[in-house]
């Protein structure tokens, strides 16, 4: 059921909307939501700093230090009674904010319902998911199938049929790795042989001239 993107919000953001704030935070509810979610925290601190104030009030004037600046007589409980008033003005502002905030996020959930099921049989890759085979691909394969099953036998048609690329992209890696591997390997054994088989053949070389010496 759709709702008016302007619906269940508190007069408080209605007024903060208007005001002269990035356009960004008014592009959405959601936009909204945030915005407003910056300003309890700003109102968190100045409750806070609220509360420190009315507690430093409560105190006798005798134990106040010169620099705290806190009023005398009359004009003491005058601002006791404001920060006090403040403080809770504030309190309720911040409990309504973080009321619509959750009542936007229980709006604003994914059902279950929407979620889409995979097909009856589906069994994923163990090492990754793969992209689907396009149709060109498919056409191509089918094609090359024809041909080959036309110029084999019909023993051989089976073997040469290409079969659809089932592997994912963690598989394609693991084998592309293993085949680095391989190949690291095969050369360093050829380094090896060569190296083995030069020192042969020096090794062979000195052989023949102490040989050649010896018989001088």
């Amino acid at each position: 059921m759709a709702t008016d993107d302007n619906s269940q919000v508190p007069p408080s953001q209605n007024d903060s909307n208007a005001g002269g704030i990035d356009p960004i935070w008014s592009s959405s509810r959601t936009a909204r939501q945030i915005y407003e979610l910056g300003e309890v925290e700003k109102d968190i601190g100045r409750l806070l700093s609220l509360a420190a104030s009315s507690i430093s009030l409560l105190t006798l004037p005798q134990t106040d230090a010169p620099e705290d600046g806190l009023p005398h007589g009359g004009e003491r409980d005058e601002r006791f009674v404001e920060e006090v008033s403040e403080y809770f003005e504030r309190l309720d502002n911040i409990q309504i904010a973080m009321r619509s905030s959750l009542a936007h996020i229980r709006q604003s959930r994914i059902a279950p319902s929407a979620i889409d099921a995979p097909p009856p049989g589906f069994v994923p890759s163990a090492l990754g998911v793969g992209l689907p085979p396009s149709t060109h691909t498919h056409t191509h394969a089918h094609a090359s199938a024809s041909s080959v099953s036309a110029s084999a036998g019909p023993g051989d048609a089976h073997a040469h049929t290409p079969r659809p690329k089932t592997r994912g992209l963690q598989e394609e890696r693991v084998e592309r790795d293993a085949w680095k591997g391989m190949l690291q390997a095969l050369t360093k054994l050829k380094d090896v042989r060569a190296r083995e088989r030069q020192e042969q053949e020096q090794q062979g070389t000195r052989d023949t001239d102490t040989d050649t010496a010896m018989q001088e």
